[in-house]
């Protein structure tokens, strides 16, 4: 089963330390979402983790970089829905809706959110039902993660469901809020 973390809005003062933990304990991928950052915040957040790492980070923005760094690829998204002329490397995107979700082809994976109520987005809560979205699974063309509220430990039920994997920002991050 796919383990992603995903990096929260702001960048924490030790996220390549962090970042360096989660990939060293197993998680499959991190991904840099940051989307206020500079091209340079997220050079030096890439510099500083080990370079064996590198192919397991993903970019939300920034694409450029992904060769420089040998990355493990772009996640697509609203605001960068396209990946640059030429990219034909590894790509994932952000679905929120089963149609979404049907039209994604040609992705090493795609997300489905909101799952549960947001950990890290107060408000932001599910619009489809479980078996919307065991439904949604059953027709989706490409391996799909779960994410929004998503914990480790609901990753039994979310195999149930069909999913191929989950995707943590909230639950991730929380544990280094203090630190």
């Amino acid at each position: 089963m796919l383990r992603i973390a995903i990096t929260t809005h702001h960048i924490h003062p030790r996220e390549p330390q962090i970042i360096t933990s989660l990939l060293r304990d197993g998680w499959t991928y991190v991904h840099l979402r940051h989307p206020d950052a500079s091209l340079r915040d997220i050079q030096n957040i890439i510099e500083a983790i080990p370079q064996k790492y590198h192919s397991r980070i993903k970019l939300h923005g920034h694409f450029e970089l992904v060769h420089s760094f040998n990355l493990g690829g772009l996640h697509l998204n609203s605001r960068c829905p396209t990946p640059p002329v030429g990219y034909s490397d590894k790509l994932s995107r952000s679905c929120h809706t089963p149609q979404e979700l049907s039209q994604a082809t040609g992705l090493e994976y795609a997300t489905l959110s909101p799952v549960y109520p947001s950990i890290s987005k107060p408000g932001y809560l599910p619009v489809l039902t479980t078996d919307q979205i065991i439904s949604a699974l059953a027709e989706a063309k490409v391996p799909v993660v779960a994410l929004g509220g998503v914990t480790p430990d609901k990753e039994s039920e979310l195999m149930h469901m069909g999913f191929a994997g989950y995707a943590c920002l909230g639950s991730v991050w929380q544990q280094f809020s203090d630190k």
